[in-house]
């Protein structure tokens, strides 16, 4: 028998596009220096799983991200991936300049809708952070760039608490005026709720942002985000960002733990019968072998429970 067994629901998107964070959001926690050739065999065994959307790296100063400092030599090693959307993080300008150069045309900025959490990530308060973002934005958009903007602390905040929804919608609603053509709604901290997910989503709408211009990133800190993803599918939100194996947090945050596992993601949308495109078999594989090059094992529940019948 083919486990999960389908079952459908009704009012579900028929296909849900995962936003592969792995690569990125995923390593850029690690402690010990990942090597470039492993984080493009990586990005590569991603693609061959069938991810269409795997983010590739970010152009932040090294002094920021260590772990991420080899995005120069890390991207060219990608360039034989067609068909697969790779976008990048730029903090400013000075990294647009460096992911242009490189031929990027999908790059992400990163706000905050708390002042707490711009001020230890961006060194700005949130409305200093947009007027940054915005003529990166504008060039990006110039370079016919796509561009998505994460906005992080959507649901509370380490320093702050419960985060008012009427903060969140005025720095999505800024996002989405400057020229933003994707917004990643992020539970940094996995401290979200299912009427939670789908009241701030409800109000953004009444902002006049689509839902098809949304998307959702959920952490699993108090076993969450696969339930606020469903109330995310519910509304409507076709795109979900996920980590193959669990991997990754916030270096910024430090309640915040791992992010949705896309094999789990995966999973349930399967047993759902919504479309993805991805090879469950090949996911997990990549993500022991991943497990294998930072010595420790997923903490995806899927890996472990699908390796474990393998072995």
């Amino acid at each position: 028998m083919t486990l999960p067994m389908v079952v459908p629901a009704q009012d579900l998107p028929a296909r849900v596009r995962i936003h592969e964070v792995g690569a990125r959001d995923g390593l850029q926690n690690e402690k010990s220096v990942v090597p470039t050739e492993v984080k493009a065999e990586f990005v590569h065994r991603l693609a061959a799983a069938g991810l269409t959307t795997v983010e590739a790296t970010s152009f932040v100063h090294p002094k920021w991200v260590p772990q991420l400092a080899d995005a120069e030599a890390l991207f060219p090693m990608l360039g034989d991936l067609d068909g697969v959307a790779l976008p990048v993080l730029v903090p400013n300008e000075r990294g647009l300049d460096r992911a242009l150069a490189l031929g990027a045309h999908r790059i992400a900025v990163f706000a905050s809708a708390t002042e707490s959490f711009a001020k230890a990530n961006l060194n700005r308060t949130v409305d200093e952070s947009l007027a940054m973002f915005e003529p990166v934005v504008t060039r990006a958009k110039e370079h016919k760039a796509h561009v998505r903007g994460y906005l992080s602390m959507c649901f509370g905040d380490p320093w702050e608490g419960a985060v008012p929804v009427h903060q969140v919608v005025r720095v999505a609603k800024a996002l989405v005026d400057m020229g933003c053509d994707e917004l990643s709604l992020g539970d940094t901290i996995g401290v979200a709720t299912p009427a939670h997910v789908q009241s701030l989503l409800a109000e953004i709408n009444e902002e006049g942002v689509p839902t098809s211009s949304l998307a959702v990133h959920f952490h699993d800190t108090y076993g969450q985000a696969l339930s606020n993803t469903l109330a995310a599918l519910q509304h409507g939100v076709s795109t979900v960002d996920a980590s193959a194996g669990g991997l990754g947090g916030c270096p910024y945050a430090k309640s915040a733990t791992g992010n949705l596992a896309t094999e789990d993601l995966v999973w349930m949308l399967q047993g759902l019968g919504i479309d993805t495109g991805v090879d469950l078999g090949l996911l997990t594989a990549t993500s022991v072998w991943m497990a294998g090059q930072l010595g420790r094992p997923s903490p995806s529940r899927t890996v472990r429970a699908l390796s474990h019948q393998e072995s």
